[in-house]
């Protein structure tokens, strides 16, 4: 049985029950499993094995095929016969959605089966209707019916099954009672969960999808705190939905995936791209390997009991819902930071003050006229070598007033050059830069809080900003979380103008901004955090970890700033403004939901999203869904402007929001009439 609570700050893996899949093992003993799904047509024998095989050769454990009829179950034979002879060995699941003749064909020939409790004995057409108690129990009682054949087949075969709830396809009855939310997707999972468990089956694995990863992050934990309430200990299948393609796919999936295998949920991942499926096993192995590197070493870091010994309660944090945390407005230069404005992208300049001209064409690159406004840098950030630098600082700042005025400069310096400067000094070094950095790596003695309090009062005088930043070079991620709390406690007035950030080096940045966040909140500071990530300093992968980590934090509303180090020039910036948009905290371009293509799919997925982006990537706001078939994309349409639905054999739906508007549009005529469509409603704007 589960014992899973909620740990927002040391990771411990959620303990489940083991469930096979054929011979893989999916549980909390076990490896966090990576799988994909197949594109072709189900009864296309020699295209489904040879992407099947090519994904096993690419490291996917679990593949799953489309079943959408009768024809495709009873082509699965040929499929195994195939793989037997190619040498292939993997288990296949037959995933089902509306048609349960299928799912009892498929069952025997199969490791696992997927079911959708929003379509298979369910309906959905956003019909509006009050049910009584009675009504909804008769209901439960009808699906029962329908679904239990499958429960008792897969129980005397031994197959295991996902219950897979998509946010895009909650039934009418879930919809009308618990509304389009993390609580209705749990719900419905559980009903069926239930019906299972009166049938003493148990080989369960359960699935809580959706496109935007904020739901997603959400959702799984409600998922998980339910199931430990009613003693349900089944292993979680990881993923975000329509996530898309290219970056924007990554981030979504890394931000959905990442920060929940962060938490110790999950035993088992898809991500979902619309590329080759071959493409998705390298996000995915990328995404687990930390943690499978950790099995085995005990239920939490080293950090992990003392961390819960000393946590304050987050009684101001609700991790089901999203809410920004409360900070104070400050300002930086030209912009607000804390309070309700926008989160902030900084981006650190590689280029040495001592070089000027180099530190000006940096500059230009990221934050110049050639730079889309919507996606500038907004803070630039540079080291100083030495104090002596102070005119070379003092020149960058003029000429940042002058030629580029939209632009705040921090300059990182040595805490010692300010503590211990005369007065004359510190307010020349105030007026050199928009924020001035400080790292403190060592706890304060009583002479340096004096000096850390003086500089705080004479920065609020001269109305420049401090970032005090902790690290620890023990790795000891609790006395960093102290000495920042204390660094933001020190000199307090009501003109205060600082940050916090903390190093990540050593630590998950979403642990420790996470326990960071509600110490400042317990002892009543709410002083903005910038949210700080060098992931080539950890090890990581220059993407996907910052999209884990810090977008995990912005799904939580923690976080009034963000930036990320050690890319090259202009990918920190273009992966932060990503990140932000991943996360639906800022959008600064078009969004796009696409699912990631199967055997239901009747048109070329790939290459129609790719010209309909070609047309629309400068729409900034507006949310475009392209889905290759019914199963979620009406559903999904209620997270979208405008929505491409495939509709049968090369034919097309087009919706506005969940209403269809359109149907069987020729798909070569299908994308000028989306765009006709977004123009109709006021939309488009040239590029």
């Amino acid at each position: 049985m589960s014992d899973w609570q909620y740990e927002a700050f040391a990771y411990r893996r959620r303990r489940t029950r083991t469930v096979h899949v054929g011979d893989v093992p999916v549980g909390s003993g076990h490896p966090i499993r990576v799988q994909s799904m197949t594109t072709p047509s189900t009864q296309d024998t020699r295209a489904t094995v040879d992407q099947i095989a090519r994904l096993v050769d690419a490291g996917c454990e679990i593949v799953r095929v489309t079943v959408p009829t009768t024809r495709d179950a009873d082509n699965l034979p040929a499929i195994r016969a195939e793989l037997r002879r190619s040498g292939v060995r993997v288990p296949l699941v037959a995933d089902i959605h509306f048609t349960p003749a299928a799912a009892q064909r498929a069952i025997e020939h199969v490791e696992k089966i997927r079911i959708n409790p929003g379509n298979y004995a369910d309906k959905k057409k956003f019909a509006v209707r009050e049910y009584t108690d009675a009504q909804y129990d008769e209901e439960l009682e009808r699906i029962a019916d329908t679904f239990s054949p499958l429960v008792r087949r897969a129980k005397e075969l031994g197959v295991s099954m996902r219950i897979g709830t998509n946010h895009g396809s909650l039934s009418d009855r879930i919809l009308n009672r618990y509304g389009d939310t993390p609580g209705g997707m749990v719900e419905s999972a559980l009903e069926f969960v239930r019906i299972c468990e009166s049938h003493g089956y148990r080989e369960l694995i359960l699935s809580m999808k959706a496109s935007n990863p904020v739901v997603v992050t959400h959702v799984y934990r409600l998922l998980a705190k339910r199931m430990a309430d009613e003693g349900m200990d089944y292993p979680f299948h990881l993923g975000v939905t329509e996530a898309g393609d290219g970056e924007d796919g990554r981030i979504k999936s890394a931000i959905g995936i990442g920060s929940l295998l962060d938490e110790g949920l999950g035993d088992t991942v898809r991500v979902s791209l619309t590329e080759d499926p071959v493409a998705e096993l390298p996000v995915a192995r990328q995404l687990v390997e930390p943690f499978n590197r950790r099995r085995g070493a005990g239920p939490g870091d080293v950090d992990g009991p003392a961390i819960r010994l000393r946590t304050p309660v987050e009684e101001r944090r609700d991790p089901h819902a999203y809410a920004r945390r409360t900070t104070t407005e400050i300002k930086i230069g030209p912009h607000l930071v804390g309070g309700r404005n926008p989160i902030l992208v900084e981006v650190p300049l590689a280029a040495p003050l001592s070089n000027p001209t180099a530190v000006r064409g940096e500059l230009d690159a990221e934050a110049g006229v050639g730079v889309p406004e919507e996606t500038r840098a907004e803070l630039v950030s540079l080291s100083v070598e030495d104090d002596s630098q102070l005119t070379d600082l003092e020149a960058l700042r003029g000429s940042i007033d002058l030629v580029a005025p939209r632009v705040a400069l921090s300059a990182r310096v040595d805490p010692a050059w300010l503590l211990e400067a005369d007065d004359a000094a510190l307010s020349r070094w105030c007026a050199a830069a928009h924020r001035l950095h400080l790292v403190f790596s060592e706890p304060l003695d009583g002479v340096r809080r004096d000096g850390v309090a003086r500089l705080v009062a004479r920065a609020a005088s001269a109305s420049t900003t401090l970032l005090l930043e902790t690290g620890d070079t023990e790795g000891r991620m609790e006395r960093a979380v102290d000495l920042a709390v204390e660094l933001a406690s020190l000199g307090r007035n009501g003109h205060d103008s600082r940050m916090i950030a903390l190093s990540p080096a050593a630590y998950s940045p979403l642990n420790a901004n996470r326990l960071l966040a509600a110490r400042l909140d317990a002892a009543d500071l709410p002083v903005p955090v910038l949210l700080l990530d060098r992931p080539l300093e950890r090890n990581a992968d220059p993407l996907l970890a910052p999209a884990a980590a810090l977008g995990g934090l912005l799904c939580d509303g923690i976080g009034d700033a963000i930036q990320i180090e050690g890319g090259a020039a202009g990918v920190s910036r273009r992966h932060a403004f990503g990140i932000l948009q991943g996360a639906r905290v800022r959008i600064t371009r078009t969004e796009f939901i696409s699912c990631p293509s199967c055997g239901r799919t009747l048109f070329d997925l790939e290459e129609t999203t790719a010209e309909i982006k070609s047309h629309t990537a400068h729409l900034k706001g507006v949310k475009i869904a392209v889905m290759g078939c019914i199963v979620n994309g009406p559903g999904e349409m209620a997270d979208a402007d405008f929505g491409y639905v495939g509709w049968g054999e090369n034919k097309i739906a087009l919706f506005v929001g969940k209403e269809m508007v359109a149907k069987d549009i020729p798909t070569r005529n299908a994308p000028a009439r989306l765009i006709e469509l977004i123009k109709e409603h006021g939309r488009w704007v040239d590029s």
